[in-house]
């Protein structure tokens, strides 16, 4: 005799936040068991009851360079994703899923349980958006503006008003933040799940520089989003340009120690712990961490909150011949990641 929903409800919330994958596993189980985990009935007991504990990460994706992955390797559905815990990624079961070109498209942006991907080189083509989890998907066109721009980034935050993101699903709705540059000038749009139409783009931004949007995730700190912009300029060669999602308006903030950074420096936006916006930045063996906070005058400015001396902490090899490159932060809680290579695997 199966048990009710109402046991089964209380058995779930006592399964702990640390072991998410555990609530991942029984939500494959069966339909039933899925709709009750992923019901707002169940998140909102399930949050109220854990508190706001840090999310546990299921896994990274990352991008082989084309024709580059390792020999033998048998090809894949989307593209390469690593598990962190035993969670297992949901492959849609339709034929336009399976005959997408996954080896052209990379992971833009990962957020509130939603994957966006966009093609590998940042082109103009559909883009997609994934739930992992339940497997559900729709793809995309961008404007036409956007597909013309000489540079151009995107995000996937959720829509829902006062959603603390720790229980998004696929219900819940989302949005296409599209973030583009013509020359020296910057747009944005919106696409809304909820109605399938673009907002009414934002007005431009002028920027001092000729500049292009790394392809490195965005970071979403407070209501806006942030992108990294590589200036043409040698004087000022990195910005940030950020979005805010609730007015609808884009503008600029300068980089920390812009003037010190080189080509050869490593450089990361972050979202730190205290949800501020934070920015990371590699000088040799010293990790230099800075915060985006607000002063008593009420303006935001940068300050640096802690200096790291990597060689102490890392088993570096050959220290004076390395150059250590950030390749991703864990948004919302001051981890940062870096090449495993930097050390023997021996």
């Amino acid at each position: 005799m199966p048990l009710p929903d109402e046991l089964l409800e209380e058995i779930f919330l006592r399964l702990p936040p640390d072991e998410s994958e555990c609530l991942v596993r029984a939500s494959l189980a069966s339909k039933l068991w899925l709709g009750l985990l992923t019901g707002a009935r169940f998140r909102g007991r399930y949050s109220e009851l854990h508190g706001a504990r840090p999310a546990t990460t299921l896994g990274f994706f990352y991008t082989w360079p084309k024709d580059g992955g390792p020999r033998g390797e048998e090809p894949v559905p989307y593209p390469h994703f690593v598990p962190t815990t035993k969670f297992a990624a949901r492959i849609p079961d339709d034929d336009e899923w399976r005959e997408w070109e996954w080896e052209d498209y990379a992971a833009w942006d990962c957020r509130h349980g939603r994957v966006l991907f966009g093609e590998r080189d940042r082109g103009p083509g559909q883009l997609i958006v994934w739930d992992p989890i339940t497997a559900d998907w729709t793809s995309l066109n961008a404007s036409r503006d956007y597909t013309e721009a000489s540079s151009r980034a995107a995000a996937v935050p959720c829509a829902r008003i006062g959603c603390g993101h720790r229980s998004c699903y696929w219900g819940d709705p989302f949005l296409v933040v599209f973030v583009y540059l013509f020359d020296t000038v910057a747009y944005a749009s919106v696409f809304e799940d909820t109605t399938r139409r673009r907002i009414e783009t934002c007005s431009g931004l002028d920027l001092p520089f000729h500049a292009r949007i790394e392809p490195m995730p965005p970071v979403l700190a407070g209501d806006a989003l942030h992108f990294m912009l590589a200036y043409e300029d040698d004087d000022h060669p990195v910005g940030v340009l950020k979005y805010n999602v609730v007015s609808n308006r884009l503008s600029l903030i300068d980089a920390p120690c812009s003037w010190s950074i080189t080509a050869d420096d490593s450089i990361l936006l972050m979202a730190t712990e205290d949800g501020s916006l934070g920015f990371a930045h590699v000088d040799g063996l010293t990790l230099y961490l800075w915060s985006r906070q607000m002063g008593s005058d009420g303006v935001a400015a940068w300050t640096r909150a802690r200096v790291i001396h990597l060689k102490e902490l890392l088993p570096i090899q050959n220290p004076e011949k390395r150059v250590i490159r950030l390749v991703g932060s864990e948004e919302g809680s001051d981890v940062i990641f870096v090449p495993r290579t930097l050390a023997s695997t021996r």
